[in-house]
């Protein structure tokens, strides 16, 4: 099943801009050049954006091609496709990263069993606001907030899989 998403790289060292290209390339097999832009949230940084169209599971493959980076920020999503939910990706170099599955708005959805295991955990500590920002990803998006402000009205490339 296809689907689409997008790449949200935002913020690398330039040295890295063309590593993460050959990461992507590798991994949706087709041709691509990102538009890299200087990131204003962090001075001396690069930022792009590149949508995909591919195969349901790519994130999860450009995820893993890109977090090996310790200094890359970005975010990988795949939109929901049939039979499949949609997923987002995050990564910092203070958190490393983050994985959820998300719904056809895109709100995050937590399994029934991951809800059990913080019910049951939370047994005997106060602090149940605590594990669900764990499972929302709470901490990930406060430290990528600022680096998805300043990306606003930035290119977007739409990338289509060949064969």
């Amino acid at each position: 099943m296809a689907t689409r998403g997008v790449v949200y790289v935002h913020s690398a060292p330039p040295a890295l801009c063309p590593h993460i290209e050959w990461a992507v390339v590798g991994v949706l097999g087709t041709r691509i050049a990102f538009a890299w832009t200087a990131q204003p949230a962090a001075p001396g940084m690069m930022r792009a954006e590149v949508s995909w169209q591919a195969d349901a599971g790519t994130a999860a493959r450009l995820a893993s091609a890109l977090r090996g980076w310790q200094l890359l920020r970005f975010e990988v999503t795949e939109e929901p496709s049939p039979g499949c939910e949609g997923e987002r990706y995050s990564s910092t170099p203070t958190l490393g990263i983050f994985h959820a599955m998300t719904g056809v708005h895109g709100d995050i959805l937590i399994p029934e069993d991951r809800l059990r295991s913080v019910l049951h955990a939370d047994e005997d500590s106060s602090d149940l606001a605590q594990h669900l920002h764990q499972l929302l990803g709470t901490a990930w998006d406060e430290e990528l907030e600022p680096f998805r402000y300043a990306g606003e009205g930035a290119p977007v490339r739409w990338l289509h899989q060949v064969g």
